[in-house]
């Protein structure tokens, strides 16, 4: 990520722009130290920090003069002016129901991991749907100790005939809720499954056949990959490109309205930002949001059905 921000600085060149680069070490404490340090020498913006327990921590600060913070660590609903920039579950399950509902589904049934991050996957769902004029029929929340067994059989009680069937399966793999849904015949002619990004964190098993995700192109690391590549000898991935996307949004609004721009109504635009990343706009809770490529699994890959969908 350091390289990617030098890499930034080099593109834009704006001489609004002092770019302060301090190495973490994946170290969450010392990720904190460094933040607080940035926060009360008198920083614009702090980038980072990486670490997700250093972000939360920083989230819990108070203060007026607190600085606008650019999370580059896992997404999550940081709080005023602590913005998270990585693709997160729930807005990968609303993109993905989205898409679908783009297409003229209407009855959806969202299955979901038991966890603090339920009712977030829930909300955004129900909102990417409302877009469409198609509705979340219910929720069933899932445990993993039952393999999401029962939860399939109570969402058979509640909804006939859904169009689709999304699965946010959290930190664990969907592998056995997609094993129940497959004893019920789901996917079929008349029901869909919808994924997300998380499911990509694990293996990819034969029951994802069919299924249809919204996600960030891994390899997909746009205009800046050729010139990151020939400058540093290695190929960027998507977490540079997180990290080139916020230096070069910082120094945009420099340019756009100097060096004390940088407040909720500028970074909270509904308009959002466009990075190397795509689309990309802040909530005013501190989450993000996406437009992202729109997948089918086809034989064990990820196979593009639309350039570009969202859940907003």
């Amino acid at each position: 990520m350091r390289d990617a921000a030098k890499l930034a600085m080099t593109d834009i060149g704006n001489g609004l722009l002092t770019l302060t680069i301090e190495d973490t070490k994946g170290d969450s404490a010392q990720a904190s130290k460094l933040a607080i340090q940035a926060i009360t020498t008198g920083s614009k913006v702090v980038i980072g920090p990486t670490e997700l327990p250093a972000a939360q921590h920083i989230a819990t600060l108070s203060g007026s003069k607190r600085p606008p913070v650019l999370a580059l660590a896992d997404n999550f609903a940081g709080g005023s002016g602590v913005y998270a920039v990585r693709l997160s579950e729930a807005d990968s399950a609303a993109a993905g129901a989205a898409g679908l509902a783009a297409k003229g589904g209407r009855k959806f049934v969202l299955l979901v991991a038991e966890g603090s991050n339920a009712s977030v996957v829930e909300k955004r769902v129900a909102n990417g749907l409302s877009i469409y004029g198609a509705t979340l029929a219910v929720t069933v929340p899932y445990s993993a100790g039952d393999g999401g067994a029962k939860a399939v059989d109570q969402m058979g009680s509640l909804v006939d005939a859904p169009d689709a069937v999304i699965v946010a399966s959290g930190d664990g793999s969907p592998s056995a809720v997609l094993a129940a849904l497959k004893s019920k015949g789901i996917p079929g002619k008349a029901t869909s499954v919808v994924g997300t990004n998380r499911w990509l964190e694990h293996s990819m098993d034969p029951l994802f056949e069919g299924a249809y995700i919204a996600t960030l192109d891994p390899s997909e690391t746009g205009p800046i990959a050729d010139r990151f590549k020939t400058t540093y000898n290695y190929p960027a991935d998507v977490n540079a490109a997180y990290a080139y996307d916020m230096v070069a949004l910082t120094a945009g609004i420099a340019s756009a309205v100097g060096p004390d721009g940088f407040s909720k109504q500028v970074l909270e635009n509904p308009s959002g930002f466009r990075g190397s990343t795509g689309l990309f706009r802040f909530r005013a809770d501190g989450s993000s949001q996406r437009s992202m490529p729109f997948y089918r699994i086809q034989k064990g890959a990820l196979k593009l059905v639309a350039k570009s969908t969202s859940g907003f």
